[in-house]
């Protein structure tokens, strides 16, 4: 029981954003429905919340981008929803809690994942 990984990432909002303006495919392919329709600064929380969860789950091949969704709690405060390829890795290390901490500010956003086992699965 422990930590099992940590990740962190940044992502550039303004190049973000013209990234997805040159390529409009890519939302489908980085972001879930309800993740797509947020601000700027919000996808790019996102984008670097996936980046470092996939960090702290050991970066391996063959993860989808669509099986980690970042959703709000009524309170406002970030989480992910597993599903599908990330969820069986997580599972695989027998990570049973994700904490998730973001921020944006001055064009950057932050994000930082804590992967856990709490034993109480």
């Amino acid at each position: 029981m422990g930590i099992v990984g940590v990740g962190i990432d940044v992502c550039d909002v303004e190049r973000l954003r013209e990234t997805l303006l040159r390529r409009p495919g890519l939302v489908d392919r980085l972001f879930t429905p309800g993740e797509s329709r947020r601000r700027m600064e919000s996808l790019a929380g996102r984008w670097a919340a996936k980046e470092a969860l996939a960090k702290a789950l050991g970066a391996p091949a063959g993860l989808a981008w669509l099986d980690a969704e970042v959703i709000s709690t009524e309170s406002g405060r970030p989480e992910f929803s597993l599903t599908g390829t990330v969820a069986a890795r997580a599972a695989e290390l027998g990570v049973d809690r994700v904490h998730l901490s973001l921020s944006h500010d001055g064009g950057i956003a932050t994000a930082i994942v804590v992967c856990e086992s709490t034993g109480i699965s």
